[in-house]
């Protein structure tokens, strides 16, 4: 970690060195927008490593300044290279996570519109092991998830992260490793910081992004890989009692990939463990970001 390289403000610098004012509006306020992305090693041992998704993301990342107010001070294609410049930095050749943000520096208010700086740190991160996946333990969150009409979830600012840290902590509380939330509605959102699945009578369900979740890319690529394995895929509004009768349930993000969830409440989902379904995918998604699959070589950005 000591020695780990981060892009700060135009220069690769020691993570130590990456210094932010304390009266700064991201200090005081969360007055950030941020992408956290993943860098896989291809499978054939080249030492490639490619980031997944990477235009999706950044396109993700300027919708966000553009909700949020902000003016990103960088073309996409400065973004990709400055990405390139920081992984090479650290000579990384092995899974990789990458938290990208756009700040606000200064002195200003939560209202303040600049100065708008920017950070890319990246950190090695193993990939989920198939051969022993996660098997969490989700209770509902007593929180409301937030919505569209406070802070909207589509926007990944890091103010935002606040709602889930409710859940979250609340969640550890009570013994449990993770909260799902429900929203205004009360109808099933998301987890805290990852969407999520449910599979049911052979249906692979998620909520719609008007169900206050955010529009994951990872969650776009669990149902494209679902539909190709042969699943029915829909979006719809989800009631919290259907997901006590789930056959399975997993949450999916860049940083959860695909990460089965075995009881809700302490009621075993299924059979209490990672169903076919879910391995499944797990499988498939982590052969198609490591360039095992030609056919979506296209969602793969070399990082050499």
């Amino acid at each position: 970690m000591d020695d780990r390289k981060i892009w700060f403000k135009g220069e690769i610098v020691p993570v130590a060195d990456a210094r932010i004012n304390v009266l700064a509006p991201t200090s005081q306020f969360g007055l950030n927008v941020f992408e956290g992305l993943r860098c896989y090693s291809d499978a054939d041992g080249s030492g490639q490593l490619s980031a997944f998704r990477l235009d999706e993301h950044l396109n993700r990342l300027l919708d966000s300044c553009k909700l949020i107010g902000l003016t990103c001070p960088y073309t996409k294609e400065q973004l990709r290279q400055y990405l390139r410049d920081t992984v090479a930095a650290n000579s990384y050749h092995e899974d990789t996570s990458v938290r990208v943000t756009l700040f606000v520096d200064g002195e200003g208010s939560w209202s303040a519109l600049g100065p708008v700086e920017m950070f890319i740190a990246p950190i090695r991160k193993a990939r989920t092991n198939i051969a022993a996946p996660p098997q969490l333990r989700a209770c509902i969150s007593t929180w409301e998830r937030i919505n569209d009409n406070s802070l909207p979830p589509r926007v990944k600012a890091g103010a935002n992260y606040i709602n889930g840290r409710y859940a979250h902590l609340e969640a550890k509380r009570h013994g449990y490793d993770l909260p799902i939330f429900l929203g205004r509605t009360g109808k099933v959102a998301e987890g805290a910081g990852a969407c999520l699945f449910m599979f049911r009578k052979g249906i692979l369900a998620t909520p719609a992004p008007t169900s206050s979740v955010l529009e994951s890319i990872t969650r776009d690529t669990i149902m494209r890989l679902g539909m190709e394995l042969g699943l029915e895929v829909v979006e719809r509004e989800i009631d919290r009692s259907e997901l006590y009768l789930a056959d399975e349930l997993f949450l999916c993000g860049s940083a959860a990939e695909v990460t089965p969830i075995v009881s809700l409440d302490g009621i075993p989902v299924g059979f209490g463990k990672p169903g076919d379904a879910t391995l499944k995918l797990l499988t498939r998604y982590l052969e198609v970001v490591s360039n095992a699959e030609p056919k979506y070589s296209h969602w793969l950005s070399p990082m050499y």
